[in-house]
């Protein structure tokens, strides 16, 4: 399995997901860059992602809807605060209304990606970061680790195609 550990921290109001990949970091990088390639693994199995943008440059926006066994849609956005290819990159990440935009009622988090070199591939780090402790909670409770691990869970074999 790719994630190695899931650590929420109430103090620091964080969750840090590992991931250890059989590729290096360029590759690894790609799986962030390249929006079909998201589609693939942002997002449980069971509510696969469609981007309908995507902009990876400090200050560009993603825009992304999960859709459900049912037929259900849960919409999201991204803006990407730094970009540092292929080693970092910081955004903030929050829900979106079914018009795509930023939905007010629903917490913004701050995420932190780091892919690191190993002798074996890379090791991905993704810290997300929460206002409060009630919004962390809200999102734990909403699945956000289990959806976190179940879509990273998706990668190994995106990387096994080559």
């Amino acid at each position: 399995m790719t994630v190695i550990s899931t650590i929420p921290d109430t103090e620091s109001l964080t969750l840090t997901v590992i991931a250890r990949l059989a590729a290096r970091p360029t590759r690894v990088w790609q799986l962030w860059a390249d929006p079909r390639q998201l589609e693939r693994w942002w997002g449980p199995p069971t509510w696969p992602a469609t981007f309908t943008a995507h902009d990876l440059r400090p200050g560009g926006r993603s825009r992304y809807h999960m859709t459900g066994p049912d037929g259900t849609t849960a919409a999201g956005w991204w803006l990407f605060r730094t970009v540092d290819e292929p080693r970092s990159l910081e955004l903030e990440d929050g829900f979106a209304g079914p018009d795509g935009e930023p939905d007010p009622s629903m917490p913004v988090i701050q995420m932190r990606l780091d892919l690191a070199e190993t002798e074996d591939g890379t090791e991905m780090t993704v810290v997300s970061r929460f206002g409060s402790v009630e919004q962390m909670q809200q999102l734990l409770d909403m699945g956000m680790v289990e959806g976190m691990t179940e879509a990273m869970g998706q990668i190994d074999a995106i990387l096994a195609e080559g």
